[in-house]
């Protein structure tokens, strides 16, 4: 192939394709200016002799709320020619009646931006879905039928609402585990959607919480379906809420029923193929309440100090063999299910080998698989005075409730320091303060007072009293 063969080649091809490099636009078409409460707004980009391979977030419309996004393409060929075009389309469903300004703004398709100049929206009260007799068929009058108005029917749903707890009683600070969620039989042919999860929280959290007892929230931001069986039949659960609470005092908790509200569409009688198959409406599900007793802790002199739950012993210490006076970390480490926020430094007896100071605290609380658990650490640093075996155990123990053995547990260490050197209690005591009236003897005045003085102010305090009274008794004599 010569060059200029070549060249009417490359001439062909490019009379081909410019055609469609140069015939592509976007067009952004908005809804209409009114809309009803039970209607939606749109915001609809074409795309022609292109798809859509990226496009940026959509504006928000003060009293709306967006609902959902769909992407269509499609292609004509007229008198030999192809064209194609790609749309993307923005819903918003309208919150209440009113006027509302959709500003400009602009939209990124494809690494470009296009904008639009906005408009004003009239939102209306609800209204039959009348407009929809105008979305015809295409079929219908090709076979033959009539175009009607779309009959939509209710079909009965397999499905619930249930507020779940673990337990039925608790003692006092035991962990108690609370979940709300919504249940659909997986034979369920009734279409369902959740209707504004987040507003609807926020209201429930306001009367679900005990004012007697500490909330852990699991902090549920994704609605995720779980496979369970319920009594051999298969259901999808949707977890709205879990938490976990620790009662601070004996008596009862009580759940009330709560109210949920889903989105359930009707179904056209007789659906088409380009109709409007579906009717949006609601439906509101009602939980049981729940009843839960919290019983008091058996005695102990402890009883309203210590933590609840199922604990464990976590030390860690860098070496065992130190000398006299010299620094040791030690970490007393409390970590399993319960109350981590709760949780105490562990109570420490003095004894005078051994010198401790008040430690540094870390914790780290986990939430999941319906638990709440963690450790809380406590850092400390120790100087030996004597020399000789020190147990670590003669001075650290955090005594604790086990609700699962019902009764007192105590965590004491296993370390055993061994300690060279030379003996530094003298020193040790030296660097102490001795207090009381040792204190004194640096900011008292040295000067001797006079007793003498004090002998004679008191005689005439003395006295002066005795006239008093003299006069007095005068008094009331001269009256009678």
């Amino acid at each position: 192939m010569n060059r200029t063969t070549a060249i009417w080649v490359l001439v062909f091809i490019f009379s081909l394709i410019s055609p469609n490099i140069f015939a592509q636009e976007v067009n952004i078409e908005l809804g209409p200016d009114q809309i009803a409460l039970n209607e939606t707004f749109t915001i609809k980009v074409t795309i022609s002799n292109d798809k859509i391979k990226s496009y940026d977030q959509f504006p928000e419309i003060t009293g709306f709320q967006k609902q959902g996004i769909s992407q269509s393409s499609s292609m004509n060929i007229v008198n030999g020619q192809m064209s194609s075009s790609s749309s993307i389309i923005q819903y918003y469903k309208p919150n209440r009646k009113g006027d509302y300004r959709l500003g400009n703004f602009t939209v990124k398709i494809n690494g470009n931006d296009y904008s639009s100049s906005g408009k004003t929206i009239s939102v209306i009260d609800a209204r039959a879905a009348q407009r929809q007799s105008n979305a015809f068929d295409p079929f219908d009058e090709m076979f033959g039928n009539s175009r009607e108005e779309p009959e939509f029917i209710e079909i009965d749903d397999e499905a619930f609402f249930a507020t779940s707890v673990d337990k039925p009683e608790v003692f006092v600070g035991e962990a108690l585990n609370v979940s709300l969620a919504f249940y659909m039989a997986e034979s369920n042919q009734a279409p369902f959607q959740f209707y504004e999860p987040g507003r609807q929280l926020d209201g429930i959290l306001k009367k679900l919480k005990p004012s007697n007892a500490w909330e852990e929230n699991f902090n549920i931001t994704n609605i995720q379906p779980e496979r369970v069986s319920i009594y051999g039949k298969n259901w999808v659960k949707y977890k709205v809420y879990e938490a976990t609470f620790f009662p601070f005092s004996e008596g009862e908790i009580t759940i009330p029923s709560i109210s949920w509200e889903m989105i359930k569409y009707k179904v056209a009688k007789n659906p088409t193929f380009f109709g409007n198959n579906r009717l949006e409406d609601y439906k509101t599900f009602y939980s049981a309440a729940k009843s839960i007793k919290v019983k008091p802790l058996p005695p102990h002199p402890l009883k309203n100090e210590v933590s609840v739950g199922v604990f464990q012993l976590r030390e860690n210490i860098k070496t065992l063999n130190a000398e006299t006076g010299e620094g040791i970390t030690y970490n007393f480490g409390i970590s399993g299910e319960g109350n981590v926020n709760s949780i105490s430094k562990p109570k420490t007896k003095q004894i005078q080998k051994l010198n401790t100071y008040d430690p540094n605290v870390r914790q780290q609380v986990n939430r999941g698989v319906g638990k709440v658990t963690g450790i809380k650490e406590f850092s400390y640093y120790l100087t030996v005075n004597e020399p000789g075996e020190i147990k670590l155990s003669d001075h650290f123990e955090w005594i604790y409730f086990n609700p699962n053995l019902a009764k007192y547990d105590t965590l004491r260490p296993q370390a055993v320091l061994n300690i060279t050197g030379e003996s530094k209690v003298n020193q040790a005591i030296s660097n102490q303060r001795l207090g009381g009236i040792y204190d004194l003897i640096e900011v008292e005045n040295n000067k001797l007072s006079n007793q003498r003085y004090k002998y004679y102010f008191s005689i005439f305090i003395n006295l002066l009293l005795a006239v008093s009274v003299i006069l007095i008794a005068v008094l009331i004599m001269k009256k009678r």
